[in-house]
């Protein structure tokens, strides 16, 4: 009878054993819905890219995984959102890393983008591109440089927002250069593109991810990539490396965060999830058609790391060229 008793066990402990092997990493994370905060209106790349995660996170988890949109503040309504929630993994953050890396810079928040927040999965990298409406003469960036020192005080630069490597890249540009575009920055992309289209203002410096549909439909001309190596999604477009202006090298990459009180087993467990729905054909070719470009995979660790690194630039790029709000 022992011997029996016994063999249950063993046998209940191994089936136990191979049921732990077949669930899904996901399945660890979470049994209650997750909501995910975006920190950009409903409808634009970012709340793309968020929703197309979370109806593969909605698909693996078997819960529902609903996105929260709390645009405003550089960032901060969405940051301070998942800070005042439980530190329970159940409210994460879908972002570009500007929001940590820029913005803190030149707008006073209430976190310290540092230590209140922490990375845990990325999904995709977008580059920095010089775009300018197919109406203006200029065909390169040097007969672009001749063309408004050509017409002095007369055009501009747009950027998505003060504060971020849009506003850097001009403003680094114009003293490396020679020109004197004055600064535009909007309220997000899509009204600067829209006057840069328009013939109101010269050009913009903007993501890539929004650019892109713009650049492959003939309506805007691109002139540089703010990067070291051409990009795979515009690879006819030279860099600003190529052309002599090796300090306009700027990148976001987007994904996952969560706040630093979130303990660092939840942490893997996440990052799995998101790991997995990332790699996923659908969301895989989804992202790529937004414009994001795949990155290596890196542990939360690295990605922190890469952060801090970034963040450090910026506050020097701020100081050396004296960029304000």
């Amino acid at each position: 009878m022992q011997h029996c008793r016994a063999f249950s066990r063993i046998r209940m402990a191994a089936v136990a054993a191979v049921m732990a092997l077949a669930m899904p990493a996901a399945m660890a994370w979470t049994t209650k819905p997750v909501r995910i905060l975006v920190p950009a209106p409903a409808g634009g790349s970012m709340d793309v890219l968020a929703r197309v995660l979370s109806d593969q996170l909605t698909t693996d988890l078997g819960q529902a995984v609903v996105v929260d949109n709390k645009p405003g503040a550089g960032g901060g309504i969405a940051i301070n959102t998942l800070l005042s929630a439980p530190a329970d993994g159940q409210t994460i953050l879908v972002a570009t890393t500007n929001v940590l890396t820029e913005i803190p810079h030149v707008m006073k928040v209430s976190f310290d983008p540092m230590q209140d927040v922490k990375p845990v999965a990325a999904v995709g990298k977008a580059r920095l591109v010089l775009v300018g409406s197919t109406s203006l003469p200029p065909r390169d960036l040097q007969g672009l440089i001749r063309y408004v020192k050509d017409n002095p005080g007369k055009l501009s630069f747009a950027t998505y927002s003060a504060g971020t490597v849009a506003h850097y890249a001009g403003v680094i540009m114009n003293q490396k250069s020679g020109m004197d575009l004055q600064h535009v920055p909007f309220a997000g992309s899509p009204p600067a593109l829209a006057q840069v289209m328009g013939g109101q203002i010269a050009v913009m410096y903007d993501g890539m991810v929004s650019s892109l549909p713009m650049i492959r439909a003939g309506k805007l001309q691109a002139f540089a990539i703010a990067s070291k190596e051409r990009s795979p999604l515009l690879p006819q477009v030279p860099t600003f490396t190529e052309l002599g202006y090796s300090d306009l090298d700027f990148s976001n990459w987007a994904g996952a965060f969560v706040s630093s009180h979130v303990p660092a087993e939840l942490v893997q467990k996440i990052q799995a999830a998101v790991d997995k729905a990332a790699s996923t054909p659908k969301v895989r070719d989804r992202v790529a058609s937004l414009g994001f470009e795949p990155m290596p995979a890196q542990t939360p660790a690295q990605l922190g790391q890469g952060l801090r690194t970034e963040y450090e630039r910026n506050a020097g790029i701020v100081k050396t060229y004296h960029i304000l709000p």
